[in-house]
C-alpha cells in the first residue's frame, strides 16, 4: 500500500474515532479513504465489540470488523480512568474531528462532552452519533438498527405484500447515518475555513432512517394515506421489479410510456400498449393487479441472458438478480476494480470492496489495513504526542493503554 498521501482531499485532516460497531466506523472509513488520518481509540483488552462478530473469521479477525475499519489506526485508550481522559484531550488539541457514539450523557460524566473540549480545541469538529439523537423523549435509549428499521418505518413497507414486515438485508439504517455523518463533517470543515470555529455535529439513527423514506413519505405527506407495502413493486411505477424468467429473476424497470410501448413490441404483446387500462403510467398503476399477472406469464417464456439482449438494445432497463458471489464476478463490477487487496499482519492478503469514489486528481488509496487491536499505540503516543517508550510501557502496566 502506498505510504500517506498530501495528494488525497482530507490528508491535512485527523479524526480521532471513538466510535465501534457500524455507523461511526462507516463514517470515519469513508473519511480515511479519501485520505483523512483515522485514530481509532478502543479499550485496552477489549477493543471494537465487532472484533469478535465472526464466524466468518481472517485469522483472528472477525469479517464484520475487517469491513469498515480500512485506514485507520488503532490506540487502546482507557478512557475510565482520568490518564486516559488526558491522553485523549492532548489528541483533541491536534485533531480536527471527533466521532462518537456513546450514550447520551456518557462523555459529558467524563468530562469529555463537545462543550468543554472546544474549549481545549475552538476548531474541533464534535460528531455525535446515537440511537434517537440528544434531545427528545427517547434520548436515553440505546439505539440498534433492527429496532430502528422498525420505529422509523422501513420494515412495514419491505417484504411480500401479504407478509410479515421485513428488515433491509443489511443494517441500512446504521450505514445511512454514517453517510449522513460523513457529509455533516464534510460541510462542518467546508464551513471552519470561513468561520475558524468548529461545532457540534447531532445525528440519530432514527431520524436517518426517516429521512430516507423519501419518496414513500412524500407520498405520505402529500396523500395522508399510509402506505402500503408492494413486495418488490414500485408504488408509483409499473411494470417496475423482478420478474421470473425461464431459468432466473431479472429486474426490469420500464420507467416511461414510450418503453413500455417498446416493450410489448419486443415482447410480442402489441396489444398491451394500445389497452386503455395500461396506455399511461398512472393508468398502469391503478391496474397494476390485471397488469403484472399478464407480464408474469410473459417473462417467463424466455431465459435471462435473451430478455437482456432483446431489451437493453432498445435501451429498456434491465439485469438478473444477482447472488453476491455472481455480483463480484460481474465483469462490470471487476472493471470497476470494486474488490482490492490489502495486506494484513496476522490475516494474510485480505479481499475487501473497494471505495465507489472515483476521482481523477486524488484517488482514493488503500493506505492502512483494518489495525489489530492496539496495533499503533506507541506510534501515536511517542510520534505524535511526545511520549517516552518507557512512559508508554508505564502506561501499559497501568491498564491506561
Amino acid at each position: 500500500m502506498p505510504e500517506d498521501s498530501l495528494s488525497q482531499p482530507l490528508s491535512d485532516i485527523c479524526v480521532i474515532d471513538l466510535s465501534r460497531v457500524l455507523a461511526g466506523p462507516y463514517c470515519t472509513m469513508v473519511l480515511g479513504d479519501l485520505g483523512a488520518e483515522i485514530i481509532k481509540i478502543e479499550q485496552p483488552g477489549t477493543g471494537d465489540g465487532s472484533r469478535l462478530w465472526g464466524p466468518p473469521w481472517a485469522g483472528d479477525e472477525a469479517a464484520y470488523f475487517l469491513s469498515v475499519n480500512r485506514n485507520k489506526k488503532s490506540l487502546t485508550l482507557n478512557l475510565g480512568s482520568e490518564k486516559g481522559r488526558a491522553i485523549l484531550r492532548e489528541l483533541v488539541k491536534q485533531g480536527d474531528v471527533l466521532v462518537e457514539n456513546f450514550k447520551v450523557g456518557t462523555m459529558a460524566k467524563w468530562g469529555l462532552d463537545y462543550e468543554r473540549l472546544c474549549q481545549v480545541n475552538p476548531r474541533l469538529i464534535y460528531a455525535s452519533i446515537t440511537g434517537y439523537g440528544q434531545t427528545g423523549p427517547y434520548k436515553d435509549r440505546p439505539g440498534y438498527d433492527v429496532i430502528v428499521q422498525a420505529e422509523g418505518g422501513i420494515m412495514s413497507i419491505t417484504g411480500p405484500v401479504e407478509g410479515p414486515p421485513t428488515k433491509v438485508g443489511v443494517p441500512i439504517a446504521d450505514m445511512m447515518t454514517g453517510m449522513f455523518t460523513g457529509q455533516a463533517i464534510l460541510a462542518a470543515l467546508h464551513e471552519r475555513a470561513r468561520s475558524g470555529q468548529g461545532q457540534r455535529i447531532d445525528l440519530a439513527l432514527l431520524d436517518a432512517q426517516v429521512a430516507w423514506l423519501a419518496n414513500v413519505a412524500g407520498n405520505y405527506l402529500v396523500s395522508g394515506q399510509r402506505p402500503k407495502r408492494y413486495g418488490n413493486a414500485h408504488p408509483n411505477i409499473v411494470p417496475y421489479e423482478p420478474f421470473e424468467a425461464r431459468d432466473g429473476w431479472l429486474a426490469l424497470g420500464v420507467g416511461t410510456d414510450r418503453h413500455f410501448r417498446r416493450f410489448c413490441q419486443l415482447a410480442g404483446c402489441p396489444d398491451l400498449a394500445e389497452d386503455p387500462r395500461f396506455f399511461t403510467n398512472s393508468k398502469r398503476v391503478e391496474n397494476r393487479e390485471i397488469l403484472v399477472p399478464m407480464l408474469r406469464k410473459i417473462l417467463k417464456q424466455r431465459t435471462t441472458e435473451e430478455w437482456q439482449a432483446l431489451l437493453l438494445e432498445a435501451g429498456i432497463p434491465c439485469g438478473p438478480v444477482n447472488t453476491v458471489d455472481r455480483v463480484f464476478a460481474h465483469p462490470q463490477v471487476q472493471a470497476r476494480q470494486m474488490i482490492v487487496e490489502v495486506p494484513h499482519p496476522t490475516a494474510g492478503t485480505l479481499k475487501v470492496v473497494n471505495s465507489p469514489i472515483k476521482m481523477s486528481r486524488t484517488p482514493v488509496q488503500m493506505r492502512h489495513h483494518p489495525p489489530l487491536l492496539g496495533e499503533h499505540t506507541g506510534q501515536i503516543l511517542i510520534g505524535m504526542l511526545g511520549y517516552t517508550p518507557d512512559e508508554v510501557e508505564s502506561l501499559r502496566a497501568e491498564g491506561v493503554v
